[in-house]
């Protein structure tokens, strides 16, 4: 009876830790995809440089800017939500 109990335990326990293993492997996702936004916003004159050629890179550099933007706020609320 009591390795039963001891075992239902042990499987509980493994189950709590998983879930709680998730989430953190779940709000790690979240911040990078918030660092991956933040680099677009601020090193977006460098990227449209570096990526594409043509004559008008101001309304790439605003494309990247506003890019960066809605990826951040994606992995923003992927980390505020991360109940």
């Amino acid at each position: 009876m009591r390795e039963v109990i001891n075992k239902n335990l042990f499987e509980y326990f493994i189950a709590r830790m998983e879930v709680n293993m998730g989430k953190i492997i779940l709000e790690i996702i979240g911040l990078i995809i918030v660092a991956i936004g933040a680099i677009m916003i601020f090193d977006a004159r460098y990227l449209t440089k570096r990526f594409f050629v043509f004559g008008d890179q101001n309304q790439a550099t605003l494309g990247f800017k506003i890019l960066g933007f809605f990826i951040a706020i994606v992995g923003g609320l992927i980390v505020y939500f991360n109940l």
